[in-house]
């Protein structure tokens, strides 16, 4: 790794998740930007940084800085990659890319002609285990895909009393659970079977048309003391829950449903995926085992160890088998891949998911919320 230097845009919920991740590759982080100076500086106390910004003029026009991390609401992320860009800083942003599939077209070129790495973080990827399910496909073991399925589901918007920002459609855009939490299964699944989604169907519901905001902040995944608090009613314009139907490249097809109100269930991504061969299973709550499913001989678990790994797979596992890796540590091998990349003076194909990959997501989203709408599949504009 030669030697960079980043900063953090953003001191939510992922601004100390990505600083951390940074810190185990050996990438220095030289400040972080809040969206007020006072949460700059707590965030900047906290993690142990050089420095608190006052402005993202001020980080981009600092030299010492290399590449952003954007962990901002979803409605800036467009104008602030495109900043970034601009300033000939390399770029890692959280998914979404952006709001639209016009601004992440214009993001796309701007990435290409700037010649800069610039990244989306659908870290979900980097599960050791996933990226040997990827390797399994790829050499042919599981055969012709015939099809995918799974879902992805939690219970920190169960109760009416519930609130985030990103409920409100402003600021996180029309769709909620199927793009903060469904664009991470269709990446993924999209990146282990290669094949792309071409077509949708989609039924999205709203359960709580109304909930009750707590008055002042309102952090990711927190809960506060229900009967001591103040509440306002607020309106709500997204979606609780989706289902949707796919049809993939090759002919293989699939279903999705998503969902932030199964009780219990904190954070619970599954995939199966089933070929002519053989089928694989995976519970991202259960992260370090995959299941590889047989017709005609025994099933096999293997647990997650690199010595039995496929060499990709097995590059991205930092522990020996029997310890385990989990959500953390997709982060820090998302980051080294991004980093690996600039290191090696951007050669080769990126290793990375890429403002093209963000840009898919996006075009996804738009074609869910057409389908909802008109209760028919709606296919994917090729971006040939």
């Amino acid at each position: 790794m030669v030697n960079l230097t980043a900063a953090i845009i953003g001191t939510g919920f992922m601004g100390p998740t990505h600083a951390e991740a940074l810190a185990r590759i050996g990438v220095q982080v030289r400040g972080i930007l809040g969206s007020s100076a006072a949460k700059s500086e707590d965030a900047r106390a906290a993690l142990g940084l050089a420095k608190a910004y006052t402005s993202y003029d001020e980080v981009l026009a600092d030299p010492a800085v290399q590449a952003v991390h954007l962990c901002v609401p979803n409605v800036l992320h467009a104008d602030y990659a495109k900043r970034a860009l601009a300033a000939g800083k390399h770029v890692m942003c959280e998914k979404p890319l952006a709001m639209t599939t016009a601004e992440t077209r214009e993001l796309v070129a701007l990435a290409r002609e700037s010649g800069l790495a610039a990244g989306v973080c659908y870290n979900l990827r980097y599960y050791p285990l996933n990226l040997h399910a990827r390797a399994l496909v790829d050499g042919g073991d599981i055969g012709r895909l015939h099809h995918v399925n799974g879902s992805y589901v939690q219970d920190w918007l169960l109760h009416d009393t519930d609130y985030n920002w990103r409920l409100n459609s402003k600021e996180s855009g029309a769709l909620r659970a199927v793009a903060d939490i469904g664009t991470h299964w269709m990446d993924m699944v999209s990146h282990i079977t290669g094949h792309t989604i071409e077509a949708v169907f989609a039924d999205l519901t709203t359960f709580y048309k109304t909930r009750k905001k707590p008055v002042g902040d309102t952090g990711t995944f927190s809960r506060g003391a229900e009967g001591e608090r103040d509440y306002e009613d607020v309106s709500i314009d997204t979606e609780d829950y989706g289902a949707i139907m796919l049809r993939l490249s090759g002919g293989a097809v699939g279903s999705l449903h998503v969902s932030q109100m199964v009780a219990g269930r904190k954070n619970a991504l599954r995939y199966e995926i089933a070929g002519s061969k053989s089928s694989l299973a995976w519970d991202c709550e259960r992260p370090n085992e995959l299941w590889i499913g047989h017709r005609d001989k025994p099933n096999q678990m293997l647990l997650k160890d690199p010595s039995l790994m496929a060499p990709n797979a097995a590059h991205h596992a930092s522990y020996p088998g029997g310890h385990s890796e989990g959500y953390p540590d997709t982060f820090k091998q998302c980051f080294r891949a991004f980093y690996d990349h600039i290191a090696a003076g951007l050669s080769g194909d990126p290793q990375y998911p890429t403002f093209e990959d963000g840009h898919r997501q996006v075009a996804l989203c738009e074609a869910i919320l057409e389908s909802n709408r008109t209760a028919t599949w709606v296919r994917l504009e090729s971006e040939e």
